[in-house]
């Protein structure tokens, strides 16, 4: 049976009920908030909110020298160790469920990653003048993969106006063994990932 998480709230993802664990999806969903309508109103761009993971060792700082070493996102999906692989950028959130998914193998992640941080930013937000509050429903959920099980679910329902990025939640290793906290820090500017980046330098 799935968590239901609160903001700063921890489980445990391989001990216990998730012993054995080994391949995880991270799915991240949103919609947009109904805009107004009518012969005069203007009409809104879509909103593209691109989730991220960003990569970081032990003192919680990014790893390696190159963006593609410690970013997986729409322009590199895939980690050289093959670990954690973007599924694809959706450009619009529209539809149900998840809007983009991202794989991690629990068992394959290199030794120098000890944190995952899974982030969401609106792209060129400040050009379209676009912002967190003009979002809704926004989630993170975990399945595990070996049985298609949601194993934890954490929605997301502060307000965030004027806020154009989420660090959303993180899987990190504490004892040799993998955790996961829903965080659900709200980021002014970030309508590029560098910003959020930057948090972790």
């Amino acid at each position: 049976m799935s968590i239901s998480l609160q903001k700063g709230q921890k489980i445990d993802l391989t001990k216990g009920g998730g012993q054995g664990l080994r391949k995880v999806m991270v799915g991240l969903g949103w919609d947009e908030v109904q805009q107004r309508s009518g012969f005069f109103a203007k009409k809104q761009e879509d909103i593209d909110c691109d989730a991220s993971a960003i990569l970081c060792g032990a003192n919680g700082k990014v790893i390696g020298g190159r963006f593609e070493d410690y970013c997986v996102y729409f322009g590199s999906l895939r980690h050289s160790s093959g670990a954690i692989v973007h599924q694809g950028d959706n450009l619009t959130g529209a539809g149900e469920g998840d809007d983009e998914q991202i794989m991690v193998n629990l068992s394959q992640v290199p030794q120098n990653i000890d944190k995952i941080v899974f982030v969401v930013n609106i792209y060129d937000a400040a050009v379209r003048h676009q912002h967190f509050g003009m979002i809704r429903n926004a989630f993170i959920r975990l399945v595990n993969m070996d049985n298609n099980v949601e194993i934890c679910r954490y929605d997301l329902s502060s307000n965030y106006d004027n806020m154009t990025g989420l660090v959303v939640g993180e899987i990190y290793r504490r004892n040799g063994e993998w955790k996961f906290n829903a965080i659900g820090q709200p980021v002014r500017e970030a309508s590029r990932l560098e910003n959020m980046v930057q948090l972790y330098r």
